[in-house]
């Protein structure tokens, strides 16, 4: 039995590993493709950056409803990561602004389910095993360090297009590790119309909604959009790669001790200061630093990013009431990554057309000390 145990936990690592170093292949270049060889403006490359999110808002509780409905998420999972895979394939011979919208909202239909449906299976399977997410987590951070590193050098001698065929790869090879996934997703039945109205009528649950509107819509359009700020600063494409790797790796160990610094330190605490690291990083990238001083300063993004991500998802799970912490969860990520991420992305390329890439990380900024500030207030008065 531990053996067998033991054997899916290295798959469902292994699974995470590669599927974060598929996502890492593509999106972070992807931005810098569109300007470079496309020669998109900054407000088109926001408006494609920013339709994964909107779509994802649409269409995550849908494929949880096909799960639930199904009982087979592995199955789910392999049809979104196939199709994924493939609807890449045809980016490399694209060349109209028309036809990236198009292909993206296709590609973000079938991508927006690889998350939430492995996390589904993966959440269920460290409840019955008593292990912590965050060890499983943590090789996603890895993989997308490594994979930008990688992808930077091979773009340099083989061209951006490679980035697409990668991609497609790497989803492909992630089939064999979900075959060895656990089969079964016990995922709790959820009224979702009664239970958003439930959290909605919280104000502590409502107030961070906002906040996580506010600081994660920053962080995950800082993916899109730091390949072009490092090339704004005279970084070549291999040293996107290593700006990533020294950012998104930094985030591992901290996601690795998360757990007892929580709970040591306290998740308010450490909510605050993880926030408070980002908006101090954003307004630094603002006064146009040095290439060299942004790459010593992207271990900030490992103690802003790790530790605000599994405290985030914790502080949600203990204010809402048992009968909706599914709902909770959904809602959280939903606001943050989707709402927030295609705000911030889709604006950011607004502000970085009208004034410059360096005020639309003020922007970036401004945001997260909102979010700081409503953090307060909520840990104060709620």
């Amino acid at each position: 039995m531990y053996r067998a145990l033991d054997r899916t936990s290295v798959n469902i690592s292994l699974f995470y590993l590669f599927i974060f170093f598929g996502f890492g292949t593509l999106f972070p270049l992807l931005s810098v493709y569109l300007k470079q060889d496309i020669h998109l403006s900054g407000t088109e490359i926001g408006a494609i950056m920013s339709i994964s999110p909107v779509v994802m808002i649409i269409a995550q509780p849908l494929w949880g409803i096909i799960c639930d409905y199904t009982r087979k998420p592995r199955g789910v999972l392999l049809l979104a990561l196939c199709l994924t895979g493939i609807l890449a394939i045809p980016f490399a011979f694209l060349d109209t602004y028309s036809g990236f919208i198009v292909f993206s909202i296709l590609l973000a239909v079938f991508q927006s389910a690889i998350v939430p449906v492995s996390d589904s299976i993966t959440l269920n399977y460290v409840m019955v095993t008593n292990k912590d997410y965050g060890n499983f987590r943590l090789w996603g951070a890895l993989g997308f360090a490594l994979a930008v590193y990688v992808m930077g050098s091979l773009a340099e001698t083989a061209g951006l297009k490679i980035i697409f065929y990668c991609f497609a790869g790497v989803l492909i090879l992630c089939m064999i590790f979900v075959l060895s996934m656990p089969k079964e997703s016990n995922s709790i039945q959820v009224d979702l119309r009664t239970g958003i109205s439930k959290l909605l009528r919280m104000p502590k649950f409502t107030l961070f909604l906002i906040t996580t509107f506010s600081v994660f819509g920053p962080i995950f359009s800082n993916n899109f959009y730091f390949g072009l700020y490092i090339q704004e600063l005279g970084g070549t494409l291999a040293g996107v790669g290593v700006a990533f790797l020294l950012a998104a790796g930094s985030e591992a160990p901290f996601m690795k001790f998360s757990g007892n610094w929580i709970r040591k330190v306290g998740i308010e605490k450490i909510l605050v200061s993880a926030a408070l690291i980002s908006a101090l990083r954003w307004v630094f990238y603002f006064t146009e630093p040095t290439l060299s001083v942004v790459y010593a300063t992207t271990i900030a993004q490992g103690f802003s990013i790790g530790l605000f991500i599994p405290a985030a998802l914790q502080y949600v799970r203990e204010i809402a009431p048992d009968d909706v912490k599914a709902t909770a969860v959904a809602l959280y990520s939903s606001m943050g990554n989707g709402l927030g991420s295609w705000f911030c992305t889709f604006f950011g390329g607004i502000i970085y057309d009208t004034y410059s890439l360096f005020a639309m990380y003020l922007f970036f900024g401004i945001m997260t000390f909102i979010g700081i500030i409503l953090l307060l207030i909520n840990f104060k008065f709620t």
